[in-house]
């Protein structure tokens, strides 16, 4: 129950910080964004949990920029072009693929991904008692 409890405690964290964040610089969302913003941040803590905190974060990175692109194409894909509600539309911007993903979306991606790494870690620590991030840079 408190994995439960911490995972659904992320969620609504990385949800209301990625929505929070498109309103600031966007000046709109959707709600497949705290979604989506929410599950990213699930994944960004599980997988520096997996594995104790010991990967370099270099590598957890990469891992989470791999995990946040697949779901924002995968959400593109469904959200925008099955249901057409046009959230957003990358195909101005080079090295997209069908107006879903682009490479310099992937690099902001991997700020953030950073952020939520020590976040999830930290908050989890701090508020559950967890163990403490010893994350090596390289």
């Amino acid at each position: 129950m408190k994995k439960l409890s911490e995972y659904l405690f992320l969620w609504a964290v990385g949800g209301c910080l990625y929505y929070t964040f498109e309103l600031a610089f966007r000046g709109f969302s959707h709600w497949t964004m705290f979604v989506l913003g929410g599950l990213c941040l699930v994944f960004c803590t599980a997988q520096g949990r997996a594995g104790r905190w010991q990967d370099p974060l270099a590598f957890q990175v990469l891992r989470c920029i791999v995990f946040v692109t697949s779901c924002e194409f995968i959400t593109g894909i469904i959200v925008n072009k099955w249901l057409g509600l046009g959230v957003w539309d990358y195909s101005d911007v080079p090295f997209q693929l069908f107006g879903q993903i682009c490479l310099p979306f992937m690099a902001l991606f991997g700020i953030l991904c950073t952020v939520g790494i020590y976040l999830g870690g930290y908050l989890l620590h701090f508020l559950y008692g967890e163990e403490k991030p010893h994350i090596p840079i390289w």
